[in-house]
């Protein structure tokens, strides 16, 4: 099973492995960083999580090719703290989060692929209820157009939105080409060749299916809480939005708190939990994109707690 894991040399770099420390892979996919993990940590342990059961099923064998010093946790990464507490973990020494989507879950028959004509599905744990055909076919004209603005970021999300609920009156809306043929016709044949906003509109809905903003704010928080001093949390996003929210969250914890900024002597509550590392955004080399298009949107920071 082929899968490339993007900024993958230098998102390990950044996590600072210790030989005997205790690590988290936030979103373990088919093993990429886990393996690089495993590798370094002798006498550590990894505790790795994803949602995705075939992924969780298809990464303990390549694992255990490595050590046997590693737990997969079949849960959602916004249930980190909670799972890790039940082994009596409450401090790491690092935490990784890669957002984006594994190449083999592209590949899967999910409906994840505007390539492949495929059931609309995009669920990454099968046990969810609501799926991709959910999403098109119920959703409201302005709830539509709203995911596709904020999660897309797709300029004529309200036209393809309105061409959806027309459409669907009349048929349901079941498979992947459909859909694509459907934003097609709402934009017309120059935009969508030039401007590709299928793109846009799959990963909108492949967030709102897995509810993947939401879920990323409260497990940084709970990531942060988790390091050890010089404990680091690395993070690679492949989406405007999801950048946006981990700048914020590092930003936050990285400052003074407002409310005592000045006082000649600061509480340590309110000191800064974190310091970045990478003062500038982390991109992929020109040679990485090239062999992995995929990789274009990606962008890594890493901090470390104070």
């Amino acid at each position: 099973m082929k899968h490339y894991t993007v900024l993958k040399n230098e998102s390990i770099a950044g996590l600072a492995i210790k030989e005997d420390g205790i690590y988290v892979d936030a979103t373990l996919g088919y093993a990429g960083d886990s393996k690089e993990i495993l590798l370094r940590i002798k006498r550590g342990m990894l505790f790795a999580f994803d949602k995705d059961l075939s992924a969780i099923n298809y990464s303990r064998k390549e694992l255990e090719i490595i050590g046997k010093n590693f737990e997969l946790i079949h849960a959602d990464y916004v249930l980190m703290k909670e799972k890790l507490s039940v082994y009596g973990i409450h401090k790491v020494d690092g935490i990784l989060f890669d957002l984006g989507v594994s190449s083999p879950q592209l590949d899967e028959n999910r409906g994840f692929s505007f390539m492949r004509d495929e059931e609309l599905d995009m669920r990454m744990d099968q046990s969810s209820e609501k799926n991709a055909k959910d999403v098109v076919n119920d959703y409201s004209l302005d709830d539509l157009t709203k995911i596709f603005y904020e999660y897309g970021e797709e300029k004529e999300s309200r036209l393809i939105a309105k061409k959806i609920v027309e459409l669907r009156k009349n048929k349901k809306i079941n498979t992947t080409f459909e859909l694509v043929e459907i934003i097609k016709m709402a934009v017309g044949s120059k935009y969508f060749y030039d401007k590709h906003p299928e793109r846009k509109i799959f990963q909108a809905i492949r967030i709102e299916v897995n509810d993947e903003l939401n879920h990323l704010e409260k497990a940084l928080e709970d990531a942060i809480s988790l390091l050890k001093p010089q404990g680091r949390i690395v993070v690679v996003t492949f989406h405007s939005k999801e950048d946006k929210i981990v700048k914020k969250i590092f930003k936050k914890y990285s400052e003074v708190n407002p409310l005592v900024k000045g006082l000649p002597e600061i509480p340590k509550d309110y000191l800064p939990k974190l310091m970045i590392v990478n003062k500038k955004v982390i991109l992929p080399s020109e040679e990485e994109i090239k062999e992995n298009s995929r990789s274009k949107s990606a962008k890594l920071r890493i901090a470390e707690r104070i």
